[in-house]
């Protein structure tokens, strides 16, 4: 019998979660069955369960490939010299989160896709985990870029690098929140507006 390469290994466990993630970002997770799976992909049951147990099993699978998405997206754009602004890095991790790695298809689809990751979180002690180091890595990278803002003299001395971190972060996830919900949110409202408030000066209290 022929060994199967394991080019052929891979591009079939590509296939596998590609039509998952259609599925999930079309139906969401719940009303998402494994035979919905299969017929997207166009498999057997026996080719898919080689690859995955179930459907929380592929959920993590799209999560892990997600995040690392983004993790890959955002110190490939940290690395530029000098370090972009927190609008422009932003903007940058956005656009390539949603035109080059994107689950589900692109735009509002791959938003709603990574929405459920975040709630079914709240239910898979795996997924829930996951999510937590992946979190907690891009917060520490967040506050290392604060740290070298700071050290360039463009952040104040008195702004915690941690909640810079932090703050951005939710700008994300709030930009992928409203993508979500509304559809038609650009990136570009995301950059001008966080170049805005960059810009705001307390007034002078004579």
């Amino acid at each position: 019998m022929a060994r199967v390469s394991q080019e052929h290994l891979d591009a079939r466990r590509r296939q596998i979660i590609d039509g998952a993630a259609r599925c999930f970002a079309r139906n969401g997770f719940h009303a998402t069955s494994m035979q919905d799976v299969l017929s997207e992909v166009g498999l057997s049951a026996g080719a898919v369960y080689r690859y995955f147990r179930g459907k929380d099993e592929l959920i993590v699978a799209i999560a892990e490939e997600a995040f690392g998405g983004v993790r890959a997206a955002f110190y490939e754009a940290a690395e530029a010299t000098p370090v972009p602004t927190p609008d422009i890095l932003l903007s940058r991790l956005l656009r390539r989160l949603f035109e080059e790695l994107a689950p589900g298809g692109g735009g509002r689809a791959s938003a709603g896709l990574i929405i459920q990751v975040w709630t079914e979180a709240l239910r898979n002690e795996r997924l829930s985990g996951m999510l937590d180091g992946a979190f907690a890595d891009m917060r520490g990278a967040w506050a290392r870029l604060a740290d070298a803002y700071r050290d360039s003299g463009i952040l104040r001395a008195d702004v915690a690098s941690e909640d810079l971190a932090q703050t951005l972060m939710a700008a994300a996830q709030g930009f992928i929140a409203q993508k979500a919900l509304f559809g038609d949110v650009d990136v570009r409202v995301l950059e001008n507006g966080l170049r805005g408030l960059m810009s705001m000066q307390l007034p002078k209290i004579s």
